[in-house]
């Protein structure tokens, strides 16, 4: 048997291999992540002589780079999560994570009052999800019993797509006068329940009225041709500062995307909250043909 001989490499080879592996890593977006973004690798970096994990190193020009490169320049806090519809890897950015749900609760209320009653809940059903009519909804709400039963409906069809965090308010409180929509809700619990939402029985009539938004509430997704989305907002109690978010369904090539998202501008208002999602629209409207999409398995 042939003993291993050792290879002795010059410092000035070593040198060099060192200076090029950090003009390539200088070349890529590096940014934290609790998830892989598309297009990027997870890698280990030395910094300091301290190893630190837990970075991706993002394609230049990848979806996730190009967001590492705007949100810096976004006036407030943004958050998204995107996951293909059916289940798959999801994939979490920004630094907005979770809050109340304001009307994008509508979604799961109308699902459930609509599955109790199919005739009778219809006229309220499309201008709750349609205009996000807020007597619509309380009436939905109503339909299901007093206020424990409505909160079970609704948490019923939240549980049937995996989303068994989500605690559905029962006693009315201070945030909200309808007391469905002070519902808190993650953004990754809402992009999961976005994903199994044309999965789930009898929701058919739901996501087609989420195609159907009035013009007036088409900002951010409703940017994105062919999405079906829901949008909802309201300030908080106590500073006024206004949360703008967002959940639906983006077509791609692939199929059909689950996407939530997020904002809280700087200055605090509705309007430039919205702003702010259209540009994160923009984002994920530029780079459809990347992003993976899904369909529901029969």
């Amino acid at each position: 048997m042939k003993s291993a001989r050792t290879v002795h490499v010059p410092r000035s080879v070593l040198r060099g291999t060192a200076v090029l592996v950090l003009l390539i890593l200088a070349s890529c977006a590096l940014l934290p992540q609790q998830h892989d973004a598309s297009g990027a690798t997870t890698v280990t970096l030395n910094s300091g002589g301290a190893w630190r994990s837990g970075w991706s190193v993002a394609r230049p020009g990848s979806f996730a780079a190009d967001f590492t490169q705007l949100q810096p320049t976004l006036a407030g806090q943004v958050g998204m999560a995107i996951m293909p519809v059916g289940g798959g890897r999801m994939t979490v950015f920004g630094d907005w994570t979770t809050g109340i749900a304001w009307s994008t609760i509508k979604v799961p209320l109308a699902i459930a009052a609509l599955r109790h009653d199919p005739a009778g809940a219809l006229d309220d059903a499309e201008a709750a999800i349609t205009y996000s009519d807020n007597g619509a909804a309380e009436a939905l709400w109503q339909s299901l019993g007093d206020g424990l039963e409505a909160a079970q409906a609704v948490q019923d069809v939240l549980d049937e797509a995996g989303d068994l965090t989500t605690g559905v308010a029962g006693p009315r409180t201070t945030l909200d006068y309808t007391s469905f929509g002070s519902t808190e809700w993650t953004l990754t619990e809402q992009v999961r329940f976005a994903s199994k939402l044309p999965c789930l029985a009898q929701t058919g009539e739901v996501t087609k009225l989420m195609g159907e938004i009035t013009p007036e509430q088409g900002w951010g997704l409703g940017t994105i041709d062919g999405a079906e989305f829901k949008g909802g907002w309201g300030p908080d109690d106590d500073t006024g500062i206004y949360t703008v978010r967002q959940f639906g369904l983006v077509p791609t090539p692939s199929g059909r995307m689950a996407v939530a998202v997020a904002a809280q501008a700087d200055s605090g208002t509705y309007e430039d909250g919205t702003a702010l999602l259209d540009r994160l629209a923009r984002l994920i409207d530029r780079h459809r043909d990347e992003l993976r999409g899904g369909e529901c398995a029969h």
